[in-house]
C-alpha cells in the first residue's frame, strides 16, 4: 500500500525527481501571470471510465510543493470512475496548482491506466484457479507506482527486483551449464527461505527442472498443448507459471492450460493511460 510511511520513505524522492524534471529553475509561465499568492480551486475530472489509482501520489505531489494545499476526494482508491465524474477538488495557491498539475496528472493517469488494464485482464481469468502476475518490465523509476497499480487493479506482484527472488532464466541456465547445475548452485548459495523458479522452453527442460527440485517452473512461450502436457508432467511437484507475450487478447485461451500463475509484462508496458484532467481553475475567497 502507498500509505503515508511508504510514500515518505520510498516515494517522496521519486516524486521530487519528477517535479525537478518539470521545474528546473522556475515555472516561468505561471510566474509571469501570477505575481503573488492567490487562493484558488480546480476540479479533477475523469474523461474516461476506469479504475482510479494513485490518489495518494497525486495529493503528495502538491503537498511537496506546498503543505497548505487541500484536496477533497470524492472517490476512493481503486474505485471505478465514469466519464465526466468529479474525482477530487484541489484548493490552494494557484501558482502551486498550476506548477504541480502536469506531474500530479502524469502519475495519476499512468497508475489509473495500469489499474484499469489489470482489472479488465483479471476479469478474463474468472472461473479459473489461475492468478495474474506482473513482471519487471516497468518504466525506470516508476516500478513502485506501477506494481502498486497492478495490485490496485486486482492483480498480483511477481518479484519486485533482482534482490527479491531467484529466477533462473535462459541466460542464467546457459551460464551455469544447464538446468540441473543452475538449480544446484542456487540452492547452495541462496538462503533456505528463498524459492527457486526456473524458466523452461520445452518439455525436456521442464522434466529436468522438476528432477532438480525447482519450486516454481515458468513455461516460457510454449504452445497451449505443450503447457497442458507440462502441467501434467509436473503433477503438483512445483508451482507453474506461464509467461511470454501474454495479452488480454490471448489470456483467455492460456488459462485453459491450468497453470497456477500467468505473468504479463503488458500490464505495465502496454496499458494506456486513463484520461483525467484538472479543470475549472478559478480564484476563491481566502
Amino acid at each position: 500500500m502507498l500509505d503515508p510511511v511508504t510514500i515518505k520513505t520510498n516515494a517522496d524522492e521519486l516524486i521530487k525527481s519528477a517535479l525537478k524534471e518539470d521545474i528546473s529553475s522556475e515555472d516561468v509561465t505561471t510566474n509571469a501571470v501570477m505575481r503573488k499568492r492567490v487562493l484558488g480551486e480546480a476540479q479533477l475530472i475523469a474523461k474516461q471510465d476506469g479504475v482510479i489509482c494513485g490518489l495518494p501520489v497525486f495529493e503528495r505531489t502538491f503537498k511537496i510543493l506546498d503543505k497548505a494545499v487541500e484536496i477533497t476526494f470524492y472517490k476512493k482508491e481503486g474505485e471505478r470512475v465514469k466519464k465526466g465524474e468529479t474525482v477530487a477538488n484541489v484548493r490552494g495557491d494557484i501558482r502551486v496548482i498550476l506548477s504541480g498539475e502536469r506531474t500530479a496528472l502524469n502519475f495519476l493517469q499512468r497508475m489509473s491506466g495500469i489499474a484499469t488494464y489489470t482489472a479488465e485482464t483479471v476479469k478474463l481469468l474468472e472461473g479459473s484457479k489461475t492468478k495474474l502476475l506482473d513482471t519487471r518490465k516497468t518504466t525506470p523509476n516508476m516500478r513502485l507506482f506501477e506494481k502498486y497499480a497492478v495490485k490496485t487493479g486486482g492483480g498480483n506482484n511477481h518479484r519486485y527486483n533482482l534482490s527479491d527472488g531467484i529466477l533462473l532464466k535462459d541466460n542464467h541456465i546457459g551460464a551455469a551449464g544447464g538446468v540441473k547445475k543452475a538449480v544446484q548452485m542456487a540452492k547452495e548459495y541462496a538462503p533456505f527461505v528463498r524459492k527457486i523458479e526456473v524458466e523452461v522452453e520445452n518439455l525436456e527442460m521442464c522434466a529436468e527442472a522438476v528432477e532438480a527440485g525447482a519450486d516454481i517452473i515458468m513455461l516460457d512461450n510454449m504452445s497451449i498443448e505443450d503447457m497442458k502436457k507440462a502441467v501434467e508432467l509436473i503433477a503438483g511437484r512445483a508451482q507453474t507459471e506461464c509467461s511470454g507475450n501474454v495479452t488480454r487478447e490471448n489470456i483467455g485461451k492460456i488459462k485453459a492450460a491450468g497453470v497456477d500463475f500467468i505473468s504479463s509484462g503488458a500490464l505495465t508496458h502496454s496499458a494506456p493511460i486513463l484520461d483525467l484532467s484538472l479543470k475549472n481553475l478559478h480564484p476563491v475567497e481566502d
